[in-house]
């Protein structure tokens, strides 16, 4: 089994910068999107959805 580590490295990029921002440093939607200049919207987007995937791939 992957650990979770490797399955951050395995994503695309920008994925993985938000999710790390996010769950790793503790970083809000909302500081993440002024951070990297997109929407919130699109980053809230982007963590749900690399949730699931992570999540999905340690099971």
């Amino acid at each position: 089994m992957p650990t979770l580590a490797q399955l951050l490295d395995s994503l695309p990029e920008e994925q993985r910068i938000i999710l790390t921002a996010h769950y790793l440093r503790g970083k809000s939607p909302e500081e993440i999107a002024a951070a990297l200049g997109v929407p919130q919207k699109a980053v809230e987007t982007v963590i749900a959805l690399g949730k699931a995937q992570l999540l999905k791939a340690l099971k």
